[in-house]
């Protein structure tokens, strides 16, 4: 056994319990206890390799070699690698960590074989990338880049009413300070993000490891229909206001848009008011995750969803208000950085597109940005049936470390 599979294994190992349900899949949301237990994580592993721990104004953490935080901003020319340790409710072990984890094992390689780099490299964990507690994905890059108004940002709430400020400042971090962090990624020279293949495409061409070309344009948007609220067994059918028809119709509507346009719909979360069993709704919030490799498409398919959502909404007597909560524009990859990229990992290596948003793809609008996918057997991600076999993590941490070689020297 090489000695990195057995460090790969104890960093692995420490992280498997945190935030981990007793029937499996993981709760790891931004700000709360699982949080603050991976943010100990981090820090740990930074100090036990002597790099200069920081944690930026918008949460997201660092760790440089190279580079003193006290002394400012990095210097021009820096890179960063590393991707995200939040997760989706019940979500997989390695979408996000498996990227934080390889980035740290990729300095422990350069250093073990005496790589002097020219510029500093830092580890990254950015927060709340899914988005599952305030619902903006990208929520620490979004920040970053200027996307996101922080006065807005501030009152996002979660599903219990607590807000964004609250939370960070439970966490004993400052809200007021959030917002654009222009002159550190005006210092970056590129941003790798390794990150658990979504999907079968590596595992059909027999590849342990893949180089994504971009990202489809994809968004979500938040329906919010409103009824009366009646008791169930005496108001009258032909009498209800009842905001479950009109959204039942719509979450039928996502699917046949998706499939009349060549896209992917989905409305995977909904809130009904008061969700009781003998009592007609008062409300349903629900939320609409729209993608498609072309803008137009994605455009036609929520224009779709909204009209019939529309329509079945004023057939039962129903409001319906509707929201864009987040939005990102196709995103291609640095072209240079990515030829770059293929070099360092090997020539053949199969290159893919996909349909799932990262914060290499935010970042990619300041930051020269590529990404590295690791072969997932399953094909299913954002579950408990995500993996990837250790072999193949093993390899996307050797590929890193080729890339991070060539791009500090």
């Amino acid at each position: 056994m090489s000695e990195l599979v057995t460090r790969f294994r104890r960093l692995w190992a420490e992280l498997v319990p945190i935030g981990r349900r007793k029937e499996g899949g993981y709760d790891r949301f931004a700000w709360g206890e699982a949080d603050a237990e991976l943010r100990s994580w981090f820090h740990s592993e930074a100090a036990a390799r002597g790099l200069a721990f920081e944690q930026d104004r918008n949460g997201n953490l660092w760790a440089w070699w190279g580079h003193d935080p006290s002394d400012g901003p990095p210097r021009a020319g820096s890179i960063a690698a590393g991707s995200h340790l939040d997760s989706v409710p019940g979500g997989g072990a390695y979408d996000g960590p498996l990227g934080v984890v390889s980035a740290f094992l990729a300095l422990d390689e350069l250093r073990g074989a005496g790589h002097v780099p020219q510029r500093p490299i830092a580890v990254v964990a950015f927060t709340e990338e899914e988005g599952a507690r305030f619902g903006v994905a990208c929520l620490g890059s979004r920040l970053s880049v200027g996307e996101l108004d922080p006065a807005r940002a501030r009152a996002l709430r979660d599903a219990s009413g607590v807000s964004l400020a609250d939370a960070m400042r439970a966490a004993g971090a400052d809200p007021a300070m959030i917002g654009e962090d222009g002159v550190r990624l005006s210092r970056l020279a590129a941003f790798i993000e390794v990150h658990v293949e979504q999907g079968r495409f590596l595992e059909a061409e027999g590849a342990p490891i893949g180089v994504a070309t971009g990202i489809w344009p994809h968004g979500r948007w938040r329906l919010r229909f409103g009824g009366e609220p009646d008791h169930a067994g005496t108001a009258a059918l032909g009498e209800r206001r009842d905001p479950v028809l009109p959204f039942a119709e719509t979450v039928l509507a996502a699917r046949d848009a998706a499939h009349v346009h060549g896209g992917l719909a989905t409305v995977g979360r909904a809130v009904l008011h008061p969700n009781a069993t003998n009592a007609v709704a008062a409300s349903v919030e629900a939320w609409l995750d729209a993608r498609a490799r072309h803008e137009p498409v994605l455009e036609s398919i929520v224009a779709d969803v909204v009209a019939r959502a529309e329509s079945a909404a004023a057939r039962h007597g129903v409001t319906l208000a509707q929201f864009e909560e987040s939005r990102t524009a196709a995103v291609a990859f640095d072209v240079a950085l990515r030829r770059r990229v293929v070099d360092a990992v090997g020539v053949g290596v199969p290159e893919i597109e996909t349909g799932a948003g990262h914060d290499a793809g935010v970042l990619a609008a300041k930051v020269p940005t590529a990404m590295l996918f690791v072969r997932n057997p399953s094909g299913v991600s954002h579950s408990p049936a995500e993996r990837a076999d250790e072999v193949d993590c093993v390899e996307g941490v050797r590929a890193l470390t080729r890339v991070l070689a060539v791009l500090s020297a």
